[in-house]
């Protein structure tokens, strides 16, 4: 109950620039683990409710607007420093391919981890089980299926190495 108060709260207060930097509160309160300050502009979605404590949050990271969490049984570890773009999705969850007649999919869930001074561009996806690696920056709309190497830039669908980040364009 908790949870659902402070989200709700935090998720509907407007957006002017004290409430900006002080909404970080309101989702700690709600069970969000936040190391520190972050500016979080929200509104997030965390999938199922009840499940905020599976998420932390790095000292100093941003998040902009329209963030989802689907994290019903695995972490999610965001880093210190990081620019979390609008529409970014977290999703811990997958199904497996093979169907079973009259029976649901399978499900498994498996972490994800941004490491420290990590962007993800405007409406990424990160699936189950990625560790997004120091430095690195993952392209607007790129869906992440596997780990990406620090300091490097990923984009695509599915994300594919762009470049490294220590060459000069």
């Amino acid at each position: 109950m908790r949870e659902l108060l402070f989200l709700t709260i935090a998720n509907h207060l407007p957006r002017i620039k004290l409430l900006d930097y002080g909404r970080f509160i309101l989702y700690k309160l709600a069970g969000v683990k936040i190391s520190g300050q972050a500016l979080i502009f929200g509104p997030l979605t965390i999938r199922p409710i009840g499940k905020a404590k599976n998420i932390s949050i790095g000292d100093q990271s941003f998040l902009n607007t329209h963030i989802r969490f689907g994290c019903p049984d695995a972490l999610i570890k965001i880093g210190r420093h990081c620019q979390i773009g609008p529409g970014v999705m977290f999703e811990t969850v997958n199904h497996d391919l093979d169907a079973i007649p009259g029976e649901n999919r399978s499900t498994q869930t498996l972490p994800i981890t941004l490491e420290d001074h990590v962007w993800v561009g405007a409406g990424a996806i990160i699936l189950p089980g990625v560790t997004v690696g120091e430095g690195a920056v993952v392209a607007a709309g790129a869906v992440v299926t596997k780990n990406v190497e620090p300091r490097t830039m990923v984009g695509g669908v599915p994300a594919k190495l762009i470049k490294k980040l220590d060459e000069k364009a």
